[in-house]
């Protein structure tokens, strides 16, 4: 036990309550990096401190909109990080679905929302994230610290529901298959994909080998697990890091970080080629209780192991219930040269300028123009108040009266993006179905890029993809390579629909996508550039708290 000076000491440090502060003994903090600390000075002026030798020398930070907080004290501040709210800290983004009340879900009763962490079910709304992917070093004492002090700071889904119990930091974990292997369980999860590893699976996904992988997704051995942090202040998030760093000391090393910001207005809730992002997110059932006009609903147990509907319940240890299977990758996307790209094929039309024609021939490669207005209700123009509106930017299914099916792209190519990654009519598969996290990283497009029509090759902007699913096989994996890397899906349609021009792959061929043009549908476009690249990325599972607790940290 420790002394009662420091145990007060270490509680106001660790944001604890005393008496678990002082149940820590002194072996326990000493592996903390207490002892040792080096001293910094934040950007911002708090006070603060990085625990020495907390990452290696190769580790890496992809950091593009801010420089990485430097050290003060040997004792980091933390006591900004106790709150309480008094801003959501989540964004409120028009045309995307309202979370719902927490009132309502509690009544509900049909999940454990305490027990679920937050991300999984939030969706695309933070502001500020970062991924710390991290490796473990000394297994007991980093289950020591997770126990005793990281698991009572892990954000719930019901926490973030409401601003008065929100932290000030939303703390979320999950591991990889070697993570969780090092932790001492070597048990069967029931997902072969995530066992195998995304390194594994690259090919399958359409990647063109690993060259342009960010290095640390490629050594899958290392990588046991990622911290997800959201807030909306980047002093609270410079603070957070700290602390962890601070905590874990030596017992694991930061091997990359990858710090994503929602755009500025008038972007805010817009992925970096424009367009509004995140609109057809799933209503969950026994969480999402009001679904929207054509928002889909499916079966907990499609997002949340061990819960109705999740097709492999039966291969589950039972600790896995409320966890799910984290799929992250890093895209980068070509901004500069994609708009370049529109511009130069965007056929003529009679009474349009050339940017008239170019925004909608992303628009049809999209199957939303910019603000989020699907082309399907609106073949030849942009409705933005459509578009910001969640009960009428998803009531759609490509059906309509007087029109085949399987042939009209009048109002929305097959092989339009969002047509792809969910078919609709064309296709019924709720168990194909994902709940989306991903958020925006990196800088803005330059002037000097726009002029050049080249991106800046030292500001590298894109997407940190997340989807969480109960089996990768039937999510993210199939959505890539059944969907959108197939030319003949969806099938019986002529003509052929090609590539999902925005996510498609085709390892080293080549892609196209029919209907790009509304005046000769049964033309097909070229795609000889992918304007998302892949960074890699690793499958992950985000156990429920209480897993956590009782069970990988003991």
């Amino acid at each position: 036990m420790l002394p009662s000076t420091l145990s007060n000491l270490l509680a106001v440090v660790l944001c604890l309550p005393v008496a678990l502060a002082a149940s820590l003994n002194t072996t326990t903090l000493a592996t903390t990096g207490i002892v040792a600390a080096t001293t910094t000075k934040t950007t911002s002026g708090v006070t603060s401190s990085l625990a020495t030798n907390t990452t290696s020398s190769t580790s890496t930070t992809v950091k593009p909109t801010t420089t990485p907080a430097p050290t003060t004290s040997a004792v980091p501040n933390t006591t900004i990080l106790d709150g309480p709210r008094t801003t959501n800290l989540l964004a409120d983004i028009p045309g995307l679905y309202p979370l719902p009340n927490a009132t309502d879900v509690v009544k509900n009763a049909t999940l454990n929302t305490t027990d679920i962490q937050g991300d999984i079910l939030v969706g695309m709304k933070k502001q500020l994230e970062v991924f710390y992917f991290f490796q473990i070093n000394n297994v007991t004492s980093f289950k020591t610290k997770l126990h005793n002090i990281i698991v009572p700071k892990i954000t719930s889904v019901l926490q973030l529901l409401d601003t008065t119990t929100q932290p000030i930091v939303c703390l979320n974990l999950a591991f990889s298959q070697t993570g969780i292997q090092t932790l001492g369980f070597n048990t069967n999860l029931g997902d072969t994909v995530f066992a195998a590893g995304q390194a594994a699976d690259a090919s399958n996904l359409g990647d063109p080998g690993t060259t342009n992988w960010v290095p640390t997704f490629t050594n899958t051995k290392a990588l046991h697990g990622v911290f997800l942090l959201a807030t909306d202040n980047q002093t609270y998030m410079d603070v957070q890091i700290q602390q962890l760093q601070y905590v874990f000391g030596t017992d694991i090393t930061n091997l990359y970080s990858l710090e994503g910001n929602i755009r500025p207005p008038p972007y805010k809730g817009h992925e970096m080629f424009g367009y509004l992002d995140g609109i057809g997110q799933p209503a969950v059932a026994g969480f999402n209780l009001s679904p929207f006009p054509g928002q889909l609903t499916v079966s907990p147990g499609v997002i949340l192991a061990g819960e109705p509907g999740d097709l492999g319940i039966a291969s589950r240890p039972a600790w896995a219930k409320d966890g799910s299977f984290l799929a992250f990758r890093q895209l980068k996307q070509l901004v500069p040269e994609f708009d370049n790209f529109l511009l130069q094929v965007a056929p003529p039309i009679s009474g349009w300028t050339q940017q008239q024609s170019a925004d909608l021939v992303g628009a049809r490669m999209v199957g939303r123009w910019k603000s989020g207005a699907p082309t399907d209700l609106n073949p030849t123009a942009d409705n933005p108040s459509q578009g910001i509106d969640p009960t009428q930017n998803n009531n759609f299914d490509y059906s309509h009266p007087g029109f085949n099916l399987a042939t009209d792209e009048s109002h929305c190519p097959f092989a339009a993006h969002i047509r792809k990654t969910r078919p609709r009519a064309d296709l019924n598969a709720p168990d194909n179905t994902i709940m989306r996290a991903g958020i925006p990283y990196g800088p803005e497009v330059t002037a000097t890029e726009t002029a050049s029509s080249t991106s800046n090759s030292t500001m590298e902007r894109g997407l940190a993809f997340v989807s969480y699913q109960s089996s990768i096989a039937d999510g993210f994996q199939f959505l890539q390579t059944v969907w959108a890397n197939q030319p003949t899906f969806a099938p019986s349609h002529t003509p052929e629909p090609g590539w999902d021009p925005i996510i498609g792959q085709a390892g080293t061929g080549t892609r196209f996508m029919n209907g790009y043009d509304i005046q000769d549908t049964s033309l097909n476009l070229p795609l000889q550039q992918e304007f998302v690249v892949s960074r890699g990325g690793e499958y992950f599972f985000s156990p429920s708290i209480s897993a956590i607790r009782d069970v990988l940290s003991v």
